[in-house]
């Protein structure tokens, strides 16, 4: 009797900022590995999951949105995402159902294009905004876009990341585009791509985002210092001090980020603890001491020293 064949490699979500990709890799994987905002360009780290199914394991890599730099760190984050393209099995493509087809999706469609040989699905997300009218336009235009290119989409796939429509479809037909392989990660081994620091950190920067004005996100940097057992604690009531500094660029940002007597970083540390101790597991204390790195996004070193 012939064994079923199992497939395995990795898949790559792309699109402009804003198109969905966090949230959908998000829900693909089952739980959080990588941050989501309504603010553009929210990621910055290359994140992985696993979708293990019978037939096949799907490593999931989330990248930043492409988009024209206006600083170094821009210039980094874009080099991420075609370095990326080029080492993955599938690229996806998501594009929003509530936007017409625009300039952006039409420069990274182009980009894509010259990918050969690689199997490029268009996802259009967000289907649960919009009524059939507009998703049947929006799929004529996802269409229309590649031929005007020159080339061919290897699926079209409509999707909705928060209801789940069409998610595990989007997992079995990206499955179906990997080459024959054994697991690649075991189960419960998931985390490579990223340590736990760095994952604390992404948490922290994701609450720190909620609710700052537009010019400020960008400007926002979280390094963990300290993850560490509360050695003086007894074995039933643990407790784990994760202690983190969250740069801004300015002594102005500083100022937003703390908020008037301390309000808005408490506000950062609830939510940010909440979702810390799911990661981990376990209580924690958080402390997270806001710094100022002048010009950070424009500084080779102070990048280096943020882990860009």
């Amino acid at each position: 009797m012939t064994s079923p064949i199992f497939r395995s490699g990795f898949a790559c979500l792309v699109g402009r900022p804003n198109a969905g990709k966090s949230t959908l890799t998000n829900a693909m994987v089952g739980r959080k590995v990588a941050i989501t905002s309504d603010r553009p360009q929210t990621t910055r780290r290359v994140l992985r999951g696993i979708v293990n199914r019978p037939d096949g394991q799907l490593i999931m890599v989330d990248t930043p949105g492409l988009h024209r730099p206006r600083t170094l760190l821009g210039e980094r984050l874009n080099d991420q995402v075609r370095e990326t393209w080029s080492s993955v099995d599938v690229v996806g493509l998501c594009i929003p159902a509530n936007q017409s087809v625009g300039p952006g999706d039409r420069f990274i469609a182009t980009e894509l294009s010259h990918l050969r040989r690689k199997p490029i699905v268009a996802i259009v997300t967000k289907t649960d905004t919009v009524n059939n009218a507009i998703l049947a336009e929006r799929l004529a235009e996802v269409a229309e876009l590649a031929e005007q290119i020159g080339f061919e989409w290897t699926e079209v796939i409509p999707l909705s990341a928060r209801t789940g429509d069409h998610v595990v479809l989007l997992a079995e037909r990206l499955i179906s585009h990997m080459p024959e392989g054994p697991v690649l990660f075991p189960e419960g081994d998931d985390d490579e791509g990223q340590t736990i620091e760095v994952a604390v950190a992404e948490l922290i920067r994701e609450a720190a985002l909620d609710g700052v004005q537009d010019e400020l996100p960008h400007s926002i940097a979280v390094v963990v210092e300290e993850i560490e057992p509360r050695l003086d604690r007894p074995a039933d009531r643990p407790l784990t001090d994760v202690r983190a500094s969250l740069f801004v660029e300015r002594d102005t940002q500083k100022a937003i980020v703390i908020g008037k007597a301390g309000s808005r970083l408490k506000q950062v540390g609830t939510r940010a603890r909440r979702e810390i101790e799911l990661l981990l597991g376990v209580p924690i204390y958080l402390d997270i001491r806001v710094k100022v790195a002048k010009d950070w996004q424009k500084d080779p070193k102070q990048l280096r020293r943020l882990g860009f």
